[in-house]
């Protein structure tokens, strides 16, 4: 596994560590949304003026809502006094009291106050002790002239503290903040190098779980440093621009002010996340490192990403760590944790049985539609809901009556009564008439309802996601956060993550638990479910004492459960389901129609774009609404908005088929049972495909007048027929390497050829709106097919079948075999469909089993036709110009696409997706592919080897002076032939 992703709580200062550490202190000792200003060493003055006085020495931290003092010796608490709590806070010996002691303790500050925390006595993290009642702290300064400063402004925090509104507090304590950010500045004389170049220098917080920490961001040619107003944990944290791997814009509590940088590939935790105040400043500081990365480091988008995971290169759990990452998920911002799913069902069974459907969760429902009576709980409660605001709009309830009493065994509670069958029944005199099941009435109801609640609309009361949830899980390790979380207190024990099977229970049957699972549970790291730090966490009501998480029955100890954990994940079945929970948590159906119709809607806060922080006026509300979004969890960034596409897996993957990967003739298979076929194997063409790098020039020969449209050779290779735009035909020998025949249909150019099974007939299609067939061995035109209003731009052909395509918008589909000789009877050709387009159509592609059918057009759309039904699957809008060639994926899961912009589209057959996109600096005319590996011709006539799930340009061959304009390669993937606008035809060899 990648680096531990505990190092992103590595704020709070664990028991373990910190018997070796002088400090105690950290962020997560202020309450939520508070600041540390400064601090100052100094003393607490006990029992002053009596026998006992004694003095403890520590260090006395100022923050916007509390003053908390750090004892040296660690047997001692540290104390936390809130400002809101001081009755009096003044130099020690004003007013009169205590005035004889003043010249004793010069530098003292006096707090009166009604309540004090001490925490981590003896360095023992545990809940915070309280003591209540008025009381007065003294605390003496080392340095006694900033006494009155740092009475000035505790006074002017506690004038905040008390305000009546949380509002005003916020905006008054803000003031306080940005002005003593504004009389600071970046260091300078930190710089690394003194021939550092300043790009920008602006202010910013450094967000850490639960708490930010402001300070001054600074970016120079070399390095990204964040300098902290506190000096804590440390005086500056710097980066090198070099060390960057990934960066990635955030929003963070909704407000797109995020920005995240990372020094590893694979990693989930970053090393530095900031939030700034001004979103030009954090474009700007992205804009300079996106820049510095760009000539050093490949961009990754969730479709790239998706390719990867399609072919088996990412595994579930990677593919879901970066799935999360690029939806602003983040273990720095615990309302943003990353999410995983439960995948496992069964935490009974002595055995886990990964080969039993039975075993596994439901990936296509979220959490709170798994159990089908709690479901049906609150559809009946909507209908209950409707019947009494809106019993109008229920004019179908009549119909349904009986059938809905059937579909609810037993007896149901209702708005805390409980009602028999016959009592949730509006009309039970009615019989029943309605047509559909109970389940989809139900499912009406509960759209119906949605539609009629009143705004805010949603489903689910929490969240699957928040810091609450997040803590629950880690509360053994992070102990600190849920201190900081819930005001110094653990949860009840028996509200404890306790056990596995008490936790997937209490999901499934919970009226408001609808919570996920975290990366942590697929990981390797047990820490998590082990009580390792020997924490109090309180007593159950058995009497049983909180300790490790109970184990399921299957798991031999925390690592066995980690491991079967993991396994589940990477299993079959959750690989051929796990895009349906992606649909649901990152894709199309987290909002609109289809999240309703999946019970997926959550409440508008929690959502991208759900609410405008910067148009809300009222303070207050403002404020409240930042914290319901801070805790109470917030839905990720969607980041596909078209059905996700299903993992490739060996029960779906299809076998490669015996074609000859050339666009034109791909999909003409030769009869089956040819010998030198039966020794061609997958791994041979994937050895040939990883070698493709090492194309070299074998012999070149300039044979036509114009442009080469099109390549076709003989099954035996002797025989090479190029079409051109000069209009004629030719048959190229290769053994002889002459020039055999040149044929001319008409006085237009020809666009493309293919030879017929049999190697009898070529056929060559014209921009006379023809195709011609050319018989070999009679050296004759055989026949002529007039089937189009414009120029035919494409042809393919299989199983007596061709396909021809058009400047005139149609792709049409013929039946028929030609003339066996030439001058004998025509043949008529019928026309077996029409595939309409609404422009031109550029180029057209079958998939191996010719089920299928890719199209291209003049204005960049890509269509996948299905051609058993001679409907259109999908129409991809994927290119800004005209789209130059197409072709299936050897398993045909897969379309790709090259265009005039210079851009390779990979789109996913079942779905429609665009999963992968890749560009050039200038148009990739043709290509072939082998679902990996790439090898396109470009404008300039080089011959570009990309690697599509690297994301990476691996090669440039030198080849034709112009445009490389069509390509054919051998069964064999080892002899490949392309043709330009140079007028000639190049033979290329692998040289392994």
């Amino acid at each position: 596994m990648a680096r531990n992703m505990h190092q992103a709580f590595a704020g709070a200062t664990l028991v373990g560590e910190t018997q070796h550490r002088r400090e105690r202190f950290s962020l997560l000792l202020l309450n939520l949304e508070e600041y540390y200003f400064e601090q100052h060493t100094a003393n607490h003055i006990q029992h002053k003026g009596s026998q006992n006085e004694r003095k403890i020495r520590g260090s006395l931290k100022i923050c916007s809502k509390s003053v908390i003092f750090e004892p040296d010796a660690i047997s001692q608490p540290i104390i936390k006094i809130p400002l809101r709590d001081c009755i009096k806070i003044g130099k020690h010996g004003e007013n009169g009291a205590n005035r004889h002691f003043a010249k004793a303790i010069s530098g003292g500050i006096s707090l009166i106050f009604s309540q004090v925390y001490f925490i981590k006595e003896h360095n023992i993290v545990a809940p915070y002790k309280i003591e209540r009642g008025t009381m007065e702290y003294v605390f003496e300064l080392d340095v006694s002239g900033k006494v009155e400063d740092v009475v000035e402004t505790l006074l002017q925090l506690h004038r905040a503290s008390c305000l009546d509104k949380l509002g005003d507090q916020t905006a008054m304590i803000t003031a306080i903040l940005q002005s003593r950010l504004a009389r600071t500045s970046f260091d300078k004389n930190r710089f690394q190098s003194v021939s550092e170049k300043l790009h920008m220098e602006c202010k910013a917080e450094m967000v850490t779980p639960l708490v930010t920490n402001p300070g001054h961001a600074c970016i120079t040619d070399t390095t990204l440093y964040f300098q902290p107003l506190n000096g804590y944990p440390k005086p500056m944290v710097q980066i090198t621009l070099h060390d960057i791997r990934r960066i990635y814009k955030r929003r963070h509590g909704l407000m797109p002010l995020g920005l995240e940088v990372f020094c590893t590939e694979d990693d989930l935790c970053s090393d530095v996340y900031l939030k700034f105040y001004e979103r030009q400043d954090r474009d700007d500081l992205y804009f300079y490192i996106a820049t510095y990365l760009e000539h050093h480091v490949a961009e990754r988008t969730a479709e790239g990403y998706t390719l990867q995971w399609q072919r088996g290169l990412l595994s579930n759990y990677q593919y879901l760590l970066h799935l999360n990452t690029l939806a602003d998920r983040s273990c720095n911002d615990l309302s943003q944790y990353p999410v995983f799913p439960w995948v496992v069902s069964d935490y009974s069974s002595s055995e886990l049985d990964l080969s039993n459907p039975g075993t596994f969760r439901d990936l296509s429902k979220p959490v709170g539609a798994l159990n089908k009576q709690r479901l049906e709980r609150l559809l009946v409660r909507g209908l209950r809901f409707l019947m009494s605001e809106q019993p109008g709009s229920l004019g179908c309830l009549k119909l349904v009556s009986s059938r809905l009493r059937a579909s609810i065994p037993g007896e149901t509670e209702v708005s805390g009564r409980t009602l028999a069958p016959s009592a949730l029944c509006p009309l039970p005199s009615f019989p029943c008439e309605f047509s559909c099941s109970p389940s989809a009435f139900l499912l009406t109801i509960q759209e119906t309802r949605y539609q009629e609640m009143p705004e805010p609309k949603f489903m689910y009361g929490s969240h699957y996601s928040s810091p609450g949830y997040v803590l629950f899980y880690l509360v053994r390790i992070a102990p600190e956060y849920m201190l900081c979380l819930q005001n110094g207190r653990f949860d009840n024990a028996d509200r404890m993550f306790n056990s596995i099977a008490e936790t997937w229970k209490n999901c499934l049957d919970g009226a408001t638990d609808f919570k996920e699972l975290i990366p942590e549970f697929y990981g390797d790291d047990v820490s998590f479910l082990v009580n390792s730090l020997k924490l109090d966490l309180g007593k159950r009501q058995g009497g049983q004492m909180v300790d490790d998480v109970e184990l399921p029955p299957w798991a031999q100890s925390p690592e066995d459960f980690l491991q079967k954990s993991r396994d589940a994940l990477e299993s079959d079945y959750v690989s051929e389901h796990l895009h349906e929970w992606i649909d649901l948590v990152f894709g199309y159906k987290q909002k609109g129609r289809d999240a309703v119709g999946a019970h997926n809607v959550f409440h508008p806060l929690t959502y991208e774009g759900g609410v405008d922080l910067n148009s809300t006026e009222d303070p207050d509300e403002k404020v409240a609404m930042l914290t319901q979004i801070l805790e109470f969890g917030q839905t990720p960034k969607q980041l596909f908005v078209t059905p996700h596409p299903r993992r490739i897996t060996p029960k779906f993957k299809r076998l490669f088929q015996p074609s000859s990967y050339n666009a034109s003739t791909a999909d003409s298979p030769v009869s089956p049972g040819e010998e030198s076929f039966e020794d061609l194997t997958e791994e041979s063409r994937t050895l040939a495909w990883s070698n493709i790098t090492r194309l070299q020039l074998h012999e070149q020969h300039k044979i036509h007048k114009e442009a080469v449209t099109g390549i076709a050779v003989s099954r035996s290779g002797s025989s090479v027929f190029t079409t051109s735009q000069d209009s004629t035909l030719k048959m190229f020998s290769k053994e002889s390497k002459m020039l055999q025949r040149s044929i001319s249909f008409s006085n237009m150019a020809l666009s493309s050829c293919l030879l017929l099974p049999g190697d009898a007939t070529v056929v060559s299609s014209s921009w006379d709106n023809n195709v011609y067939f050319y018989s070999i061995a009679f050296g004759r035109r055989q026949d002529t097919l007039m089937g189009h209003d414009d120029a035919v731009s494409k042809i393919c052909w299989h199983d007596n079948r061709l396909y021809s395509a058009s400047w005139d918008s149609t792709v049409k589909v013929w039946s028929g075999v030609p003339a066996e000789m030439p001058g004998s009877r025509r043949h008529q050709f019928d026309l077996l469909a029409e595939l309409e387009h609404d422009v031109s159509v550029d180029t057209i592609s079958l998939s191996a089993a010719s089920t299928l059918l890719a199209s291209g057009t003049k204005e960049g759309t890509v269509t996948i036709w299905d051609l058993t039904a001679a409907t259109g699957l999908h129409q991809i809008p994927c290119h800004s110009g005209t789209v130059c060639d197409t072709a299936f994926s050897p398993d045909s899961r897969h379309v790709l696409s090259a265009g005039e912009d210079g851009c390779l589209n990979v789109i996913d057959v079942q779905t429609g997706m665009l999963i992968s996109s890749m560009t050039s600096d200038e148009p990739q005319r043709c290509f072939l592919w082998d679902g990996n590996s790439v090898l396109s011709g470009s404008q300039s006539g080089e011959l570009l080897v990309w690697d599509l799930l690297g994301g990476k340009i691996r090669e440039r061959i030198q080849g034709h002076t112009g445009a490389v304009t069509c390509m054919w390669m051998n069964e064999q993937c080892s002899r490949v032939i392309t043709g330009g606008e140079d007028r000639q035809i190049m033979f290329w060899k692998l040289q392994c």
